[in-house]
């Protein structure tokens, strides 16, 4: 992705980021609320079109083709993207018609189980908590092993456990050589999960560090001084 620019009316969310996302690697994006982190992913989804910029996808260009973008990528949105009267399975079980996968089953009960979801896969989701429907947005991003893994502010309110499940699920997909890329506020968590980060501010990119440099006390400061 060459110089994105992505603007709402006379805003500019998004102002000439450079993002290269390497097979078997995970890139965080990092940056307060409103830096464009959560519509810089949603480009890359296909969710939305970029204002101008070269943005492509497994070699799909975005602009161009964007349902071919959608079923390369798994997304977790930072925000919706459940039925809220239908249960985990149900969801589940749609993903995998829509995707015409085959012996989905197992694979479906362990991601729930291991997201601690299992006691509640045939409960409606308009009753799950913020941390739970979290979870539940990774699980369904990560079930059909994509090329591409997108995940959208996925530490945000989920528990421990939730946390350490979310952190195998990018390990799980860096192994088989997806590209992962995790937008968070986060930076310890952000820094446990990739490589490498990109800062955000204002819509525009101010650094790109090695997880190296924003670890521990120094690396914090580092952060605090790049956010202003």
């Amino acid at each position: 992705m060459r110089g994105l620019w992505v603007r709402f009316g006379e805003v500019d969310a998004v102002q000439g980021i450079d993002v290269t996302a390497h097979a078997g690697r995970a890139t965080a994006l990092l940056g307060r609320n409103g830096a464009g982190k959560s519509t810089t992913m949603r480009v890359l989804a296909g969710v939305i079109p970029p204002t101008a910029g070269h943005v492509q996808v497994d070699g799909v260009e975005v602009a161009a083709d964007p349902m071919t973008v959608k079923r390369l990528t798994g997304y977790c949105p930072d925000v919706g993207g459940l039925v809220p009267r239908a249960t985990p399975w149900e969801h589940l079980q749609l993903s995998a018609r829509l995707r015409r996968l085959d012996g989905w089953e197992p694979r479906a009960r362990d991601l729930l189980e291991r997201f601690e979801l299992g006691g509640v896969a045939h409960r409606v989701t308009s009753g799950f908590s913020h941390g739970m429907s979290r979870r539940l947005s990774v699980v369904l991003a990560a079930f059909h092993e994509p090329g591409v893994l997108l995940l959208d502010e996925p530490f945000d309110g989920v528990d421990p456990l939730g946390v350490e499940a979310t952190l195998d699920v990018v390990a799980d997909a860096r192994a088989r050589g997806a590209a992962v890329l995790v937008s968070t506020h986060l930076r310890e968590l952000a820094m446990q999960a990739c490589d490498q980060a990109l800062v955000l501010r204002g819509g525009a990119r101010v650094a790109t560090l090695d997880s190296g440099e924003l670890g521990g006390e120094r690396g914090a400061e580092t952060y605090r001084a790049l956010l202003g």
